[in-house]
C-alpha cells in the first residue's frame, strides 16, 4: 500500500511538461536514522532560488497523510534559500521512505524532497569501537572487504562511525565508483551521536573475476576536500561461475593443490626483504589454469613459472616481502588467486612476516 501510494504521487508530480528548474536543493535525500516509534520525525531542507528572478511557493504535497511540510516563507529572492520542515508522524513500525513535492511559480514541474528512515520500538546503538580517525569522526573499520562475490549478487557491507567535534556533521561519501552505491543513516549527525554507512556492491558492473580494488572518501559535509586522511579502503573479489557445466565436463575437471596456504617468511631483523616458496600441484584431471594472482596490499612481489599447470604437473609459486612496504599496509598481507576448479575458484594465501 505505501509503495503504491508513493508511485501514484510520483506519477502526479511528474506527469507535467518538462521546464527549467527554478527551485533547487543541496541534500534532496535526508535519512533520518532510527525513529522511535509514535515520536514524530522531522527532516529540515533547504530550498534555493537559483533564478535572478524571485519565486513564489506555489503549493507543497507531500505523499500521504501521514506527512507534513511547512516552510519558512512563500517568497524567495533571487539567489536565496529558505527552510522547509517535512515532518512524518512515525505511527507504523518499519522502513519508510516518503516524498515531498515543491511547485513554485509557473512550474509544472516541481522539486522532489525525500525523507526515510525506520521506525523502531527503541533505538539500538552500536556498542562496538571506534578505533580508526577520520577528521572530525571516529570510525570501526577504514578498510572494507567483500568477498565471495559471485555475479548479480549486492552485499552490503556497514561503517559505523562517531562525531567527535562540537559541531552538527553531514558525512558525505566521495569518489564512489560506478560498481557501489552508499547511503549514510540518520544523514546529519549531531556532536558525540553516531551513525552508519551502508556500502552496497553492483557485482553486474564489475568487469573482471578476482580482486578489484577502489579507495572512497569520507567527507564532513557537502562539497568537502578529498584528502589522504579521510581515505577507506575497498576491495572486493568476484568469483567465476561453474553453473553450467555437465556433469561429463565436472568428471574432468582440474584440482589445485598447494603445499601450504599460510607462508610464513619469518622476521627481516634488519633485512629489507625476505624470500620463500610454494608448491601448485594440478591433481585433477584436465588443464589447470591460473587465470589471475593479485594482492591484497603493497609489499608482496610474487613470480610463478607458468599459468597453465598439466594434470599431474608441480609448479612453484616464489613469494617476496619488502619489509618498507608492508608496514604502510592497512591489512595483512595476502595472494589472492582465481582458478579454472570448481571446487577452489579462489585461492588466498596468508603470508607472515615480522
Amino acid at each position: 500500500m505505501n509503495r503504491t501510494c508513493v508511485l501514484l504521487f510520483l506519477l502526479v508530480a511528474g506527469c507535467f511538461g518538462l521546464s527549467a528548474q527554478q527551485l533547487t536543493t543541496s541534500q534532496a535525500v535526508i535519512d533520518l536514522g532510527q525513529v522511535v516509534y509514535r515520536q514524530p520525525a522531522t527532516a529540515e531542507f533547504e530550498v534555493f532560488n537559483d533564478d535572478y528572478r524571485p519565486a513564489t511557493i506555489r503549493s507543497v504535497r507531500t505523499a500521504c497523510g501521514c506527512a507534513t511540510a511547512t516552510y519558512s516563507n512563500t517568497s524567495i529572492a533571487p539567489k536565496s534559500k529558505i527552510g522547509l520542515r517535512a515532518t512524518y508522524d512515525a505511527s507504523q513500525l518499519g522502513h519508510f521512505e516518503k516524498q515531498i513535492a515543491v511547485f513554485a511559480g509557473n512550474e509544472q514541474e516541481p522539486l522532489v524532497l525525500t525523507m526515510k528512515g525506520v521506525v523502531v520500538s527503541e533505538v539500538v546503538d552500536f556498542s562496538g569501537d571506534y578505533p580508526y580517525t577520520i577528521a572530525s569522526l571516529r570510525v570501526d573499520n577504514n578498510n572494507v572487504e567483500f568477498d565471495d562475490v559471485n555475479r548479480g549478487d549486492r552485499p552490503v557491507q556497514k561503517i559505523h562511525i562517531k562525531n567527535v567535534s562540537g559541531e552538527t556533521l553531514k558525512p558525505q561519501v566521495m569518489h564512489l565508483p560506478p560498481y557501489m552505491k552508499a547511503n549514510v543513516s540518520p544523514s546529519t549527525v549531531a556532536p558525540n551521536h553516531d551513525a552508519v554507512v551502508s556500502l552496497t556492491l553492483e557485482s553486474r558492473l564489475i568487469r573482471n573475476f578476482g580482486l578489484t580494488q577502489t579507495s572512497i572518501y569520507l567527507g564532513m559535509f557537502p562539497g568537502d576536500r578529498v584528502a589522504p586522511e579521510k581515505e577507506i579502503s575497498v576491495s572486493a573479489v568476484l568469483l567465476p561461475d561453474f553453473d553450467r557445466l555437465t556433469e561429463v565436463e565436472k568428471a574432468k575437471v582440474p584440482h589445485i593443490s598447494l603445499s601450504t596456504e599460510n607462508l610464513n617468511l619469518g622476521s627481516f631483523n634488519g633485512k629489507t626483504k625476505l624470500k620463500g616458496s610454494i608448491e601448485i600441484k594440478n591433481t585433477g584431471r584436465s588443464q589447470l589454469d591460473i587465470r589471475s594472482m593479485q594482492m591484497f596490499t603493497m609489499g608482496l612481489q610474487v613470480s610463478l613459472g607458468k599459468t597453465r599447470i598439466a594434470p599431474g604437473e608441480t609448479v612453484k609459486l616464489k613469494v617476496t616481502a619488502i619489509a618498507r612496504e608492508l608496514k604502510k599496509a592497512r591489512s595483512k598481507p595476502r595472494i589472492l588467486m582465481i582458478t579454472n576448479d570448481p571446487e577452489h575458484p579462489k585461492i588466498v594465501i596468508n603470508v607472515s612476516a615480522q
